[in-house]
């Protein structure tokens, strides 16, 4: 019923989670020159010939200049100390990743969509009415089409009334309940992986908590086996840990956000099509009615 791209949003979703989760932990850390050269600087001028006099001086000038010198280093904690971390450490951020690439997908997808469904809406709008019959007005549609499909089901209803269970149902009901079914299948298509981006949504920020509850508790056993307590030895390892909880709400935040917009437009796309296909219901059922009475009455004049 829709035709979609799907290899392409999925190459779409994993290269724009991949880019952003490059990014939350790529910038570059800074440290302080190195504090030997700058006191290096006073001992090589106290050392000097005492002629030399203004050697100390310019030796005491660059010393400031050398502390205040930054060079940039390499952040030893990040996503590959993370991954070195242990096989928890790991599965927690694959299946972050996995969250991460399955939700830009189906956000991806869903769109694409919607904005199908709001064109063949104003194209239904501007050339099924304009036909002289349903099966025309259908064969003026895109195949695919979910309009096409509710109008093709609508009269193959009207067409096919057959079986002896299904003769006790009168044809205008039997028409009736076979396009809300057209019209809860195309709701139930576009409905397809909102619950995963809810699951997402919800459970992202508590498994990044817990790699970063996993990775603290493994950093506090390694200072409490080594007696170590320095602040080199803590923040590093806890800040390392924190990545989790960041990653967990990378992750969550445009689930929710692509949810609950997904939702709203899909309102807006189901209200399109269940005013088509109140009105094919009416046509169809006033064209059978109006069959049915001719024919009831020219069974009359026979009589």
């Amino acid at each position: 019923m829709f035709k979609n791209t799907r290899l392409s949003a999925l190459l779409a979703a994993v290269l724009f989670s991949v880019s952003a989760a490059s990014a939350l932990v790529s910038a570059p850390a800074y440290a302080d020159a190195p504090a030997s050269a700058a006191a290096s600087a006073p001992a090589a001028a106290a050392s000097a010939p005492a002629a030399d006099a203004a050697a100390p001086a310019d030796a005491a000038a660059a010393a400031p200049a050398a502390k205040a010198e930054k060079v940039e280093a390499e952040n030893p904690y990040g996503f590959s100390a993370v991954w070195e971390g242990g096989i928890v450490s790991r599965g927690t951020l694959i299946i972050l990743s996995l969250m991460s690439m399955g939700s830009w997908y189906i956000i991806i997808t869903k769109l694409i969509d919607q904005m199908k469904i709001f064109k063949q809406s104003k194209e239904a709008s501007a050339k099924f009415w304009k036909a002289p019959s349903i099966a025309a007005g259908s064969a003026s549609l895109k195949d695919g089409s979910p309009f096409r499909f509710i109008a093709e089901t609508g009269t193959k209803a009207t067409q096919h009334h057959d079986g002896a269970l299904l003769e006790q149902i009168d044809l205008s009901s039997w028409v009736t309940m076979q396009i809300q079914r057209s019209v809860e299948k195309v709701q139930s298509r576009l409905q397809d992986g909102l619950s995963f981006l809810a699951t997402v949504g919800s459970t992202a920020p508590f498994i990044g908590l817990f790699g970063t509850v996993w990775g603290i508790y493994n950093a506090l056993t390694n200072i409490g086996m080594t007696g170590n307590a320095s602040i080199d030895k803590v923040a590093g390892p806890v800040g390392e840990a924190l990545i989790m909880t960041a990653f967990g709400l990378f992750v969550a935040v445009p689930a929710v956000l692509g949810y609950n917009w997904l939702v709203r437009r899909n309102k807006s796309a189901m209200e399109d099509v269940r005013s088509f296909s109140a009105d094919v219901h009416s046509v169809l059922v006033s064209g059978v009615m109006t069959t049915a009475n001719a024919a009831a009455a020219g069974s009359k004049k026979v009589g």
